[in-house]
């Protein structure tokens, strides 16, 4: 009978200790700030991973991907129109152009820009610009540096800029793209490490990007590029790198494959992935500090490869993968609501 209450007694210490680990988890969860809402608006192509994005007039554009179900490198494009959330397939990309992932995109005075990736067996370096007035395709110049895939694209003003990615080796050159000219132009390289699959954010008319994988070991230096002086200004590092105290609870801001957006002049980084595993977590950046703050965590499966964007100040994660799994969700973000695990 004793050892008998002695077991009973030692499984009832274990379950107290687990409830109360997993009471502290809960508490650790809602007391960050945030709120993720599951939109009924999902996304009508095949569910896909390592499509490209980019927003014209306040809408929405996804170009392209990976479908690993029917295992085809996706070809299609579609755009959203967030007042009446009706996804619209569009002029599909030409056959000249071959389907492919990890390619690039951006938009510049009305158009949307696509090129770059892999097509499974090779690196491309192809150039691709969208006219939604006339929903047409046309074939640009190629892509001056080698071919890649990985690279990380942003726009600021009338030019469009392509950092880092791997052609076979891993890379930090910097180029800008001249839509008038259809010309390209090799500018200041990011300092510090080479990089490729890293995230970027577009705040005030600058590129802060961060993070991406180099030999096996995620990146956690952090530049900010001025295109005004084509310069490059360090700031601190997105890992607890200091003897400081800011930094005690940086975990795994620094990831591969994720997704970015910005609202209200704040940048915010959501899925991806860590050398250990996916990753969920959610941090807001800004600029005004240099600062990282932990928010809500994705609600949503956890994935990689997935679609980052803002349209009309409001931020968005859709599509990517997880596994064998291809997702066609789209889940917002409000970065100041109250945690709502109902919605």
């Amino acid at each position: 009978m004793r050892k008998i209450a002695l077991k009973l007694l030692s499984a009832s210490y274990l379950l107290l200790i687990l409830v109360a680990v997993t009471s502290c988890n809960n508490d650790d969860e809602t007391d960050l700030v945030g709120n993720w809402v599951d939109c009924k608006f999902s996304f009508e192509g095949r569910g896909r991973s390592n499509a490209v994005s980019f927003v014209i007039d306040s809408k929405a554009y996804i170009v392209g991907g990976y479908d690993g179900e029917e295992r085809e490198y996706l070809k299609d494009a579609w755009s959203f129109n967030p007042e009446n959330k009706q996804w619209t397939l569009i002029d599909s990309l030409p056959n000249e152009c071959i389907g492919r992932i990890n390619a690039v995109g951006f938009s510049i005075n009305g158009k949307g820009y696509y090129g770059l990736g892999f097509d499974g067996d090779n690196k491309l370096n192809d150039f691709w610009e969208y006219d939604p007035s006339t929903n047409k395709w046309t074939q640009l110049n190629d892509f001056t540096g080698t071919a890649r895939y990985g690279s990380t694209a942003f726009s600021i003003g009338d030019k469009g800029y392509i950092v880092g990615g791997y052609d076979g080796t891993h890379l930090k050159d910097l180029w800008e793209y001249d839509p008038t000219s259809d010309s390209w132009t090799k500018k200041s390289s990011i300092p510090g490490n080479k990089r490729k699959f890293a995230s970027v954010f577009i705040i005030d008319e600058k590129a802060y990007v961060f993070g991406g994988i180099n030999n096996g070991t995620i990146v956690e230096d952090f530049y900010c590029y001025d295109p005004s002086t084509d310069t490059w200004e360090e700031k601190r590092d997105v890992a607890n790198n200091s003897d400081d105290s800011y930094d005690d609870d940086y975990v795994s801001i620094a990831r591969e494959n994720a997704a970015t957006f910005v609202i209200n002049g704040l940048g915010y980084v959501a899925t991806g992935e860590i050398v250990s595993g996916l990753i969920s977590k959610v941090w807001e950046y800004d600029p005004s500090t240099d600062l990282w703050k932990e928010k809500t965590g994705f609600e949503g499966s956890s994935r990689i490869c997935g679609v980052g964007l803002t349209l009309n100040d409001k931020g968005y994660v859709l599509l990517g993968k997880s596994s064998s799994y291809y997702y066609d969700d789209i889940w917002e973000f409000e970065p100041f609501a109250t945690y709502d695990d109902q919605d």
